[in-house]
């Protein structure tokens, strides 16, 4: 790979050179996890059809999204092991991982049993995985390294503008034509990802070895996994409180499932804008945002729980958790870029240790749930989880 970032400050004094503009294969790239991530979260718009069309209960299409998720943390590196390996050029390695992600989408949509239905979200997770890794590894590749925080940022608002936009739109689509459908248009998308990144992104022009040997060594960096740490616990402390926000604001601060989809949108929207906002920044003050940013994150946590049942203040709390929680990812995407050379497997596990934040806050937030604790204790282990990832950042050899 070429050089890593550096994190040095660029654009300062007089003398400096004008910003160079963000090229646009890195919206192309944009699109495709846009198209990737809208397949991670449909599950859970469409429980119901699910439910009816396989005979099984509700709980168990829940165990679609974890089997999505097992495939990203597990199978996600290990292919992208098996391409560096093979020494698949990036581009090359993004139009194989997008044709599996639709035949993954293909399978599913066919599927009439529910046995089949898990094996094509397993697919579907670990070719999601891949993709995020190569198409990450390809942004800083089309960018100067100084610039591959705010172009990550670009290629991050797919995934904030999924839950938004995509995951609403399957959903509709299910409503009025059938579950079916909703996952052809996922496979019609993936196509059609194929399509702009075939045309629309340039094929390295560096001529740097895809090499196996030299992404397990990066692996071996205590600083990267570090860096692995903190991404994890700010992802599990968002989704403490992400996960369960439907039920705490209903059954806590006693609002009308009608205002749900209203403040999943708002929730969205301070996504997006906290994701291009923390961009801007990202590169040239990658820890001092993380540290402000998970200060922020914690204490919104512990406003949240204190006051789930006064609406103004949780709610208010509640965006912005959405402003500072997974909006952080151009960060933490600067700093593990910064720590090790960015290539397809270190961004990989990247995205997998993202992805077991999330499902390990997910799951205890659930047992302090079923245990009596209340509704209100996975928002304080989400704030166990914001205190930890601050004391990861505290050592200033691991920064």
């Amino acid at each position: 790979m070429n050089a890593t970032c550096t994190g040095t400050p660029t654009g300062e004094g007089e003398d400096s050179p004008a910003p160079i503009a963000i090229p646009s294969a890195v919206l192309l790239l944009a699109a495709t996890i846009f198209g990737v991530t809208t397949s991670e979260f449909m599950v859970a718009g469409m429980m119901p059809s699910l439910s009816s069309a396989f005979d099984v209960p509700v709980g168990e299409i829940g165990y679609l999204i974890s089997l999505f998720a097992l495939g990203m943390t597990v199978g996600g590196p290990l292919i992208t092991a098996l391409l560096l390996h093979l020494r698949v050029p990036n581009k090359q390695a993004l139009l194989w991982l997008l044709g599996l992600f639709f035949v993954g989408s293909v399978v599913a949509a066919l599927a009439r049993g529910y046995g089949t239905m898990a094996v094509a979200r397993v697919v579907q997770g670990i070719s999601s995985a891949a993709c995020f890794g190569v198409a990450m590894t390809i942004c800083a590749e089309l960018v100067v390294p100084a610039q591959r925080g705010r172009a990550a940022s670009y290629v991050l608002a797919g995934l904030m503008l999924s839950p938004v936009l995509g995951v609403p739109a399957v959903t509709l689509i299910d409503q009025m034509v059938g579950w079916q459908a909703s996952f052809w248009s996922v496979a019609l998308l993936a196509a059609l990802c194929i399509v702009v990144v075939a045309f629309g992104v340039p094929a390295s022009k560096h001529a740097m070895a895809v090499d196996l040997a030299a992404g397990l060594a990066a692996l071996l960096s205590v600083r990267l996994w570090a860096a692995y740490t903190t991404s994890g616990l700010i992802i599990g402390a968002t989704f403490s409180a992400f996960s369960y926000f439907s039920p705490i604001f209903t059954e806590i601060g006693g609002l009308p499932p009608r205002m749900i989809p209203v403040l999943l949108a708002a929730y969205g929207i301070a996504n997006v804008v906290g994701n291009l906002a923390i961009g801007r920044f990202a590169d040239r003050f990658t820890i001092p945002v993380l540290v402000v940013g998970l200060t922020i994150l914690t204490i919104a946590l512990v406003v949240l729980a204190l006051f789930a049942a006064v609406p103004t203040i949780s709610i208010a709390a509640f965006i912005v958790v959405g402003l500072v929680g997974v909006s952080m990812n151009p960060a933490m995407v600067a700093r593990v870029m910064r720590t090790a050379s960015p290539g397809p497997l270190v961004n990989s596990v990247h995205a997998s240790m993202i992805t077991a934040g999330l499902a390990l806050a997910t799951w205890a937030g659930g047992a302090a749930i079923d245990a009596g604790h209340g509704l209100s204790s996975p928002l304080w282990i989400g704030v166990v989880l914001g205190l930890l990832g601050l004391l990861s950042l505290a050592p200033p050899g691991l920064r």
